[in-house]
């Protein structure tokens, strides 16, 4: 099992608690230590494993959301569904499942990945860096969304054409991650 490590990769004493870690990893995509949630992104974040989802539902809309006005990077900035970073050890699915009950208060069905490969560097106005090697998903659901208000500002149902149109021709609304993902995704079908 890797080293328990702090935001700049630097080994942490055993005794330091953390609330949630992410895992850090190296230039190949593989884990090297794990860092405390809180502290990793900043203007010097390392890479570490993270993924994206855009959730559709039964009449192929797709749920994008606003993110809550306090996070720490691109508040209230409109973006995919959900992203989210599997705990170390955890199975991607899983994250996945558990992320969006905690963050959407959803349940997904026909989990598939459509970019498993992607991964993107950005910072944003005040300096905070995002620096992710970054599964992207789709997923399916019945639920009405709940989001948790410390995550998701506001949340709406929109036709999959009119985000892929945002995201293409103004991609300045919409978080860095979306920007680069839409355009890659956007001529793969959007259910199972």
């Amino acid at each position: 099992m890797p080293e328990k490590a702090d935001a700049t990769g630097t080994a942490e004493s055993p005794g330091t608690a953390a609330e949630e870690l992410v895992v850090l990893l190296d230039g190949g995509h593989r884990p090297v230590g794990t860092a405390d949630k809180r502290l990793v992104h900043g203007p010097r974040t390392p890479l570490h494993l993270a993924f994206s989802c855009y959730v559709f539902d039964p009449g192929g809309r797709l749920l994008v959301t606003r993110r809550a006005l306090d996070k720490t990077a691109w508040p209230g900035v409109w973006t995919n569904s959900f992203c989210g970073h599997p705990g170390p050890g955890e199975p991607m699915e899983e994250a996945l499942h558990r992320r969006a009950r905690e963050e959407l208060g959803i349940s997904l069905e026909g989990v598939a990945v459509l970019l498993p490969e992607f991964a993107y560097r950005a910072a944003d106005a005040s300096g905070i860096v995002e620096n992710e090697f970054c599964p992207v998903y789709r997923a399916a659901t019945r639920d009405t969304p709940r989001p948790e208000p410390a995550e998701v500002a506001e949340w709406e149902w929109v036709e999959w054409a009119d985000f892929a149109t945002v995201a293409r021709r103004a991609p300045w609304a919409v978080s860095p991650w979306a920007a680069r993902q839409v355009p890659l995704i956007a001529d793969r079908p959007q259910q199972t």
